[in-house]
């Protein structure tokens, strides 16, 4: 299993999309991957429910931290290269989705009660988010 497969699968057992992303991608850096769960679980549903930033993003961004990410604090040439791969990120993950942002992933508000329960109810989080996921580690694998 590759690990687009292997994201999507982590998802799909009932992972947040964040959790997917880092869990798989982070060994590659050292990361265990129950420490990487642990990390990003407050990150699914766009900030733990609040349908701010996609899971899958903040994710993968931890994901380019771990592998472009500065450990001194006046090494700029290293956070310059974070800042265009972070930049490169996003800009392919906006080409593919239009946005980062989950309730316009969604087209609802998952912070909203009433309106998650209507994205649990048409299956968005069975239907949308995986490709979600699958996009955000194909875009990693592309520029890692």
């Amino acid at each position: 299993m590759n690990k687009i497969e292997q994201a999507v699968s982590r998802y799909e057992q009932g992972f947040a999309c964040s959790q997917a992303i880092l869990s798989t991608f982070g060994e590659e850096f050292g990361l265990d991957p129950n420490l990487a769960l642990k990390i990003t679980d407050p990150f699914g549903a766009g900030m733990r429910g609040l349908s701010e930033t996609c899971g899958s993003v903040t994710g993968s961004l931890m994901v380019i931290g771990l592998k472009y990410g500065r450990t001194l604090a006046d090494d700029l040439a290293a956070k310059e290269k974070s800042v265009l791969i972070v930049q490169e990120f996003v800009n392919r993950f906006k080409q593919r989705q239009g946005t980062i942002v989950c309730r316009e992933l969604l087209g609802l508000d998952i912070s909203i009660p009433e309106q998650h329960e209507m994205a649990d109810n048409q299956g968005f989080f069975k239907t949308k988010c995986p490709n979600f996921v699958k996009d955000a580690a194909e875009i990693l694998i592309e520029i890692l």
